[in-house]
């Protein structure tokens, strides 16, 4: 993979390298550890990462922002596959990037019928086996997705995230000697971080 050269120009294209190093900003909080080790697999240094979520920011602040839709095919390109989600009464288009950091997962981005974006975050590839999800020791930070979370360990509660691009499911599940926890599981862009087990 290319590497991004420190201190890169802000005129520069917002590349997907840079987009995977706003991914890993947002883990950091939970999983330093982790994204230490993705960003030296990347080749970046931890300026290259702040300056990338700096210029993201920028990006969907700006007062001529582009939509959320067209930004990313801006910067990811085209799509790898556009699959159509049936989302209650409504036909959904949900679009996605591979994302060289995490190989079995997809970025995907869903529009609704009237091209609003409702949801942008990670999931397993098409075709891609999933984790096989039961007991609390399976649930391990980037280990699985929101929806394989809430289909492993239903019925799941959504509930409110700590911040944007935060999401979290409380459910039970067992730990090693059969006994069902409450859990709080924490994700980021879609991908798992944390979980707190109580009772």
């Amino acid at each position: 993979m290319d590497r991004m050269p420190s201190g890169k120009h802000p005129a520069s294209p917002f590349t997907p390298l840079d987009f995977q190093l706003v991914l890993l900003r947002r883990m950091a909080d939970h999983n330093p550890d982790l994204v230490e080790d993705a960003r030296h697999r990347l080749g970046v240094s931890v300026p290259d990462m702040r300056e990338a979520n700096k210029r993201w920011q920028a990006m969907i602040r700006s007062p001529r922002a582009r939509g959320a839709a067209s930004r990313y095919r801006s910067v990811l390109g085209a799509p790898e596959s556009v699959l159509t989600r049936r989302i209650g009464d409504l036909d959904c288009e949900a679009r996605l990037w591979p994302v060289p950091l995490w190989p079995d997962l997809r970025f995907e981005v869903l529009l609704a019928p009237n091209g609003a974006v409702w949801n942008e975050w990670l999931v397993r590839a098409p075709g891609a086996a999933g984790p096989a999800l039961r007991t609390l020791s399976d649930l391990a930070p980037w280990s699985c997705t929101v929806d394989e979370a809430a289909r492993a360990f239903a019925p799941a509660r959504p509930l409110e995230g700590t911040a944007p691009t935060r999401w979290g499911l409380g459910f039970t599940a067992p730990d090693e000697a059969g006994v069902r926890r409450q859990v709080v599981a924490e994700f980021t862009w879609g991908l798992l971080q944390r979980v707190a087990v109580s009772g």
